[in-house]
């Protein structure tokens, strides 16, 4: 039995999260394109779940589990949950941050929600399009600042 806690054990196939992240665009993109902050509160809710409950709970990841794996081959590697789940909570913190700006009505708000959007938005594409996780390595980051003489470094 490790002494890891379970969710640092946990982990992940590395196109469940690229898909996570294609169906965040299009949630995102809708936001924007629709001017309406119905589908940031869903993709809020979604990004909340992942981070309550780790990646394969949120509902991105049992639809891939469900629908989108068995269709593929095993995966060639697997990767640690933890800095996704830390870039959920990133996700989630700009989900929030928009949602107040579109809901509170004001000009100045609005702007606030579609700037937070468009960060999330940016973020979600590029994980999806070449597999780069923009939260995932500030979490790594900020690992390594935090215990910079470690010997062992948690890998993506």
């Amino acid at each position: 039995m490790s002494s890891q806690p379970a969710d640092q054990q946990a982990q992940v196939d590395p196109r469940g999260l690229r898909f996570a992240a294609a169906v965040t665009t299009v949630v995102l993109a809708l936001t924007l394109v629709l001017n309406n902050p119905w589908p940031l509160a869903i993709q809020a809710a979604v990004f909340a779940i992942a981070v309550a409950f780790g990646v394969q709970a949120s509902p991105y990841g049992l639809i891939f589990k469900r629908l989108v794996r068995p269709r593929l081959g095993p995966p060639k590697e697997l990767e640690s949950a933890v800095p996704p789940r830390f870039a959920q909570l990133v996700g989630l913190v700009f989900a929030l941050a928009g949602l107040a700006g579109y809901l509170s009505g004001a000009v100045t708000g609005t702007v606030l929600g579609v700037v937070a959007t468009g960060f999330a938005l940016v973020a979600a594409f590029v994980n999806a399009a070449v597999g780069l996780c923009l939260g995932c390595e500030a979490y790594l980051l900020i690992q390594r600042i935090r215990a910079p003489h470690s010997t062992h470094a948690t890998t993506t």
